[in-house]
């Protein structure tokens, strides 16, 4: 009986793990526009079958806005915005890392060089 049990219990975790999963490699797309201007403007904007979207316009070699979003591997949708221009890229999004707070002793310590370095100037 054991061993009836053991088989049926193997066979159907064979089969759970053999359904096919969402593929994003045969994910189709869904809408795809693009423009490109002479004066160097362009734009795109496409979305995909597995919940993927993008879109971008800018000036090439001068200036981006964009925004893409997809669905994570835990199921929670990812949102991103940024821009980028001669000062970087710039994303925002909550999924994206934020550095934790300096601490107060850092802060004071800053403080402290700031004012030291400040009275060693003003003796010169």
């Amino acid at each position: 009986m054991f061993k009836v049990v053991f088989s049926l219990l193997a066979l159907a975790a064979a089969v759970a793990l053999a359904a096919p999963a969402a593929d994003d490699a045969s994910a189709n797309i869904l809408t795809h526009e693009s423009r490109l201007e002479p004066d160097g403007a362009y734009s795109y904007r496409y979305s995909t079958s597995n919940g993927i979207q993008a879109e971008e316009s800018g000036i090439g070699g001068q200036s981006v806005q964009g925004s893409a979003s997809w669905v994570g591997d835990d199921g929670v949708p990812i949102v991103l915005t940024y821009t980028a221009d001669e000062n970087g890229f710039h994303p925002q999004g909550v999924h994206l890392p934020t550095p934790p707070p300096i601490p107060e002793y850092i802060l004071r310590a800053l403080r402290y060089i700031e004012a030291k370095q400040a009275s060693q100037n003003g003796r010169k």
